[in-house]
């Protein structure tokens, strides 16, 4: 885990696009708050594999989620549950039910319709403030770093030129 958290950092750190990082977080998101093993969190993996982010901020992204999934599972099943027990929805469950595709999804069980609908909600929010979070990061947190004394010294010595030129 400390390498995964050790390659966010160096993609925080770096020129990389501060949309790729948001993305993986915005992901990860959807993954956490949904059961593990569901067919959505395939193709989100898929995505994430396919499309250009950061994977390392996946991981992290989804084990963060994940302890605040922990929370909100009671709320998700219950928005799951509200939603499945909608008169005015039941012709859609039905049908939805009927197909085996549909039937594959597991969308018929209360936490992964809540968990689900939540993760899409969220999405685009936790999208942008990622992005904005990471943007003032590096702007701010990272320009006061380097400027502290001890911060110079060390990339001032050989041995962070050594580590430097292997790491590149």
């Amino acid at each position: 885990m400390l390498d995964v958290l050790a390659k966010l950092l160096k993609a925080l750190n770096s020129e990389s696009a501060p949309g790729q990082i948001a993305a993986a977080f915005s992901l990860s998101l959807i993954v956490a708050l949904t059961p593990t093993f569901s067919f959505h969190n395939l193709l989100i993996l898929l995505i994430a594999l396919v499309v250009r982010i950061n994977f390392s901020a996946f991981i992290v992204g989804f084990a963060f989620f994940s302890l605040i999934a922990w929370f909100t599972d009671p709320y998700a099943a219950r928005l799951g549950e509200s939603l499945l027990m909608n008169p005015g929805l039941q012709d859609t469950w039905t049908a939805l039910y009927q197909s085996d595709f549909w039937r594959m999804t597991a969308f018929n069980h209360s936490l992964v319709l809540g968990g689900l609908v939540i993760g899409l909600v969220a999405f685009v929010p936790v999208l942008l403030l990622s992005r904005v979070l990471i943007n003032l990061y590096r702007h701010r947190v990272l320009s006061w770093v380097s400027k502290l004394k001890v911060v110079q010294l060390v990339k001032a010595s050989r041995f962070y030129g050594l580590y430097q030129s292997l790491t590149e």
